[in-house]
């Protein structure tokens, strides 16, 4: 929501078309974004040549912070569900929404090894943790407030039957939290030193809470760990497609769970509106390619699957890797993030939870993909990262290394 705090941030960071502009105080980012949005689309009324909006809303992401009308509704339900009960309910929810398989296996909240359980939570905390978590789900609704304002804009000017319209969320939710493994001192005596840490203020321009990390496992439901981690908690999103009335798109109305990769929208954006994208040159300039694949083919029912057998995609963060083909996801997590170091195999499609490992039953579907992973590092000049570095602290002594593989059971 990130409600601008006078003191925070230099005056001089604010600039417009190169020139100083006043800071706004006071307003959230939702408000602030639509507006400015509502302003270029008016100052294009007249014109008949089409336009691409980019509206990328900074909620939800910390630090949470939202119209209090918006919080305190929702406090109640999260000191009544906690942690494990909010990850169940998400889970169902998904399963009876299509967005996962009815049959699909719940990830037990308790199987993270960095989570804690509600009831280990002193009471003071649990209504921090329930505000922070209130102030979370406010974010979202303000911003489905804002997206419907768009939408009735587009409606009242009769552009919404004439626009395609791409939603998707950022990748998983923030885990870094301000105690644990998966916290940063440093980081931890900053905000503490320089924002309200009160439980009314949670929510307010002057606090910088966050869900912390055992939220952030909770709220994936049906998924597995979160942001910084490349679990499907942490690298799958939401995306919805809503194509204009004229566009031929046969699977309107379809829920899938087809892997798509991020890098597919610009190549599928730039088909549609008929740009060359393996042209040499634009206006004297070289450009590359877009490595993504258009999705037109499968939007409109030519063929099954929106990338064929075929094609890959591979990633890596912070030294743990993982790609996918077809169904199948083969996943390598560093010993310092709480991995075996080890590869291993999924079907994200019927086990998006990946509570079942596969490399035993399907030890030559793994080594394909490892090929093809390690064919695509030495091809990107992917570089190994040690077992023993955290992103969030640096290099682990062989005691913090010794604690992690505890907490594994190892």
């Amino acid at each position: 929501m990130k409600q601008v705090q006078a003191g925070i941030i230099p005056e001089e960071a604010y600039y417009e078309d190169g020139e100083q502009v006043e800071r706004p105080i006071g307003i959230f980012s939702d408000d602030l974004y639509s507006a400015k949005l509502f302003e270029f689309m008016a100052d294009d009324e007249e014109s008949d040549a089409p336009f691409l909006a980019y509206v990328a809303f900074t909620t939800p992401h910390a630090p949470i912070q939202a119209p209090s009308y918006l919080i305190d509704k929702y406090v109640p339900y999260y000191l009544e569900k906690g942690f494990a009960g909010v990850k169940r309910a998400r889970f169902e929810a998904q399963q009876r929404l299509g967005i996962i398989p009815a049959d699909a296996v719940y990830p037990e909240y308790e199987d993270n090894p960095l989570v804690r359980a509600w009831s280990e939570v002193p009471e003071a905390d649990k209504q921090y943790l329930a505000r922070s978590m209130a102030t979370y789900a406010a974010m979202i609704e303000s911003q489905d407030i804002h997206i419907g304002k768009i939408m009735d804009y587009l409606r009242e000017t009769g552009e919404l039957d004439n626009t395609l319209i791409i939603y998707m969320s950022d990748n998983g939710p923030e885990g870094v939290d301000s105690r644990g493994p998966i916290s940063n001192p440093m980081a931890t005596q900053w905000i503490n030193s320089n924002f309200s840490m009160k439980l009314e203020d949670v929510g307010a321009g002057n606090a910088f809470a966050f869900i912390g990390t055992d939220f952030a496992n909770a709220v994936t439901g049906g998924l597995t760990w979160w942001k910084w981690f490349i679990g499907e908690g942490g690298v799958r999103t939401p995306l919805i497609v809503v194509p204009p009335k004229s566009m031929k798109m046969s699977r309107t109305g379809e829920i899938t769970n087809h892997f798509v990769s991020v890098k597919d929208l610009p190549a599928t954006i730039l088909d549609y509106a008929g740009v060359d994208t393996v042209a040499p040159g634009y206006k004297g300039r070289e450009i590359k390619a877009p490595s993504g694949t258009s999705l037109r083919g499968w939007l409109e029912g030519e063929r099954d699957t929106p990338r064929t057998a075929e094609q890959y995609h591979a990633f890596e963060l912070f030294g743990n890797a993982y790609v996918v083909q077809g169904n199948y996801k083969a996943i390598r997590v560093r010993p310092a993030m709480w991995g075996d170091g080890e590869w291993h195999l999924y079907n994200i499609v019927t086990d998006p939870g990946e509570t079942t490992p596969l490399e035993t039953e399907q030890p030559e579907q793994l080594a394909a993909l490892v090929a093809i992973y390690e064919q695509h590092a030495k091809a990107k000049g992917i570089v190994e990262v040690s077992d023993n570095w955290s992103p969030w602290i640096g290099f682990l002594s062989d005691e913090q290394m010794g604690a992690i593989k505890a907490m594994l059971g190892d």
